[in-house]
């Protein structure tokens, strides 16, 4: 297709391609003159409303809004009287994995990262409300601002033996945190349990070192960290709001059947838990590359639920991660080969790990494929950047490789990202996220959402 006349210029104004072929020049030129479309930012709404729900259980970079997602699945799906089969290959947070249960779709998906795997299962199961305050009540009756009173009562605190604990932690907090865990460990229930432990995830930050609005694990020479049982006791509150909204608007048949209609695991995101041609749509959020080291980022829940004992070998397990241990790179798209050359000019090391993501990246759409049904839609949400000075343009490597792998494009979407939790400043040449003072330029002002369909 040649990108010309009026024609043309009204296909890529509303980025609608349906049924059209695009070489890699084609693809680019419909990214360069693609505007935004105001009506995806959701400029307007405020963080109640971007966590209602069960959205607002744990703080996630690059977190996507619900609002996304729900558009997605009103404007692809057709009415059906049998439930939708939704999967999300990166849960990360659970976005897609929550609103899919909350409007009563089996919900299937992966992520690699534990803490992303406890989030995401938190965010979905409801809990009968009644019973979970019970719970809560019982739990938060126990928690005093005098650690000396756990002694007498016999609460052993439960702290791992990870010497990167004391350097997170001071002593008396670290005590608090252990009596805490103590507590939620000794829950019998598993979803119970599992909802306590993501609030306790959540408040680790604060309870910390950890420098205040830091995207990096950097130790705040100053700091005054928050007691944990205040803490827990707000955010507990705030959580069990959110699971009565939650439980209110989930349907009977799925509350009765969770375990049929909620299939996530910890995995790999290019072997999904689904059947072939099974899935009626896919909505993601992908991992960037370089941008997050998740296993440094979740470091201090991944020490506390012993989830890694060893960060170096956790990393290499996630796509983008600058960690990859020489992994060969595969791939097709010729935009991605030209993006990997010019890097190469300026820095070999960096130009491997994008070839690495790009091979990964490639390797899960072909899973995507194989799982959606004839008919079936997948919707990438990714953006572009910069490295070394390159242009790195992951949007349109992912629609090229989405027709490389049997899908039609059927729209490109673009948006800005006021309400997106994530950096806005970068610096260019580390591919790193910097404080506004230092950085070049703006990281992600915008996103684009891919849709291909499978024929």
């Amino acid at each position: 297709m040649t990108l010309h006349g009026e024609q043309s210029q009204a296909k890529v104004s509303i980025g609608c391609l349906t049924g059209e072929t695009l070489s890699p020049d084609d693809i680019c030129a419909v990214f360069a003159e693609l505007a935004p479309d105001p009506s995806w930012a959701f400029a307007g709404l405020t963080p109640s409303q971007t966590n209602y729900l069960t959205h607002g259980y744990h703080r996630y970079p690059a977190k996507f809004i619900p609002q996304v997602v729900e558009r997605l699945m009103d404007e692809l799906l057709p009415p059906q009287t049998k439930p939708f089969h939704v999967n999300d290959l990166f849960m990360g947070s659970g976005t897609t994995i929550a609103c899919a249960i909350a409007r009563g779709c089996i919900a299937s998906g992966t992520d690699i990262n534990d803490v992303a795997y406890l989030i995401t299962r938190a965010k979905a199961t409801p809990i009968e409300p009644s019973y979970l305050k019970r719970k809560a009540d019982r739990l938060l009756s126990q928690l005093d601002t005098t650690p000396s009173l756990f002694r007498v009562s016999h609460i052993e605190p439960y702290i791992p033996d990870n010497e990167r604990i004391d350097y997170w932690f001071e002593p008396a907090v670290k005590e608090k945190l252990g009596i805490l865990l103590s507590l939620i460990r000794s829950e019998e229930d598993e979803q119970v349990r599992t909802f306590f432990l993501c609030g306790f995830s959540h408040i680790l930050k604060p309870c910390s070192r950890w420098l205040a609005g830091s995207v990096k694990p950097t130790r705040a020479k100053v700091k005054k960290p928050s007691d944990p049982f205040v803490v827990f006791r707000q955010h507990t509150r705030k959580m069990l709001r959110g699971n009565s909204e939650f439980y209110a608007v989930v349907p009977d048949e799925v509350k009765r059947n969770l375990g049929y209609y909620l299939r996530i695991v910890r995995g790999d995101a290019k072997y999904q838990p689904c059947d072939d041609d099974s899935v009626d749509i896919q909505i993601t959020s992908s991992p960037y590359v370089t941008s997050y080291e998740y296993a440094d980022l979740h470091q201090l829940s991944l020490i506390w639920l012993e989830y890694a004992k060893d960060l170096r070998d956790y990393r290499q397990q996630f796509i983008g991660s600058a960690y990859h241990n020489g992994r060969q790179a595969c791939f097709q798209s010729t935009i991605a080969r030209s993006i990997v050359e010019q890097l190469r000019k300026r820095d070999r090391g960096m130009s491997e790990e994008v070839a690495v993501y790009f091979s990964d990246m490639e390797k899960c759409f072909r899973e995507t494929y194989r799982i959606l049904k004839p008919g079936g839609f997948a919707c990438y949400v990714i953006g572009d950047t910069v490295l070394r000075g390159v242009k790195i343009l992951n949007a349109e490597v992912f629609a090229e490789t989405m027709q490389l792998v049997g899908f039609e494009l059927h729209r490109i979407i673009k948006r800005r990202i006021p309400s997106k939790i994530l950096p806005q400043t970068r610096d260019a040449e580390t591919g790193k996220f910097a404080k506004t003072v230092e950085a070049d330029f703006e990281a992600y002002p915008e996103e684009y959402i891919i849709i291909g369909r499978k024929p």
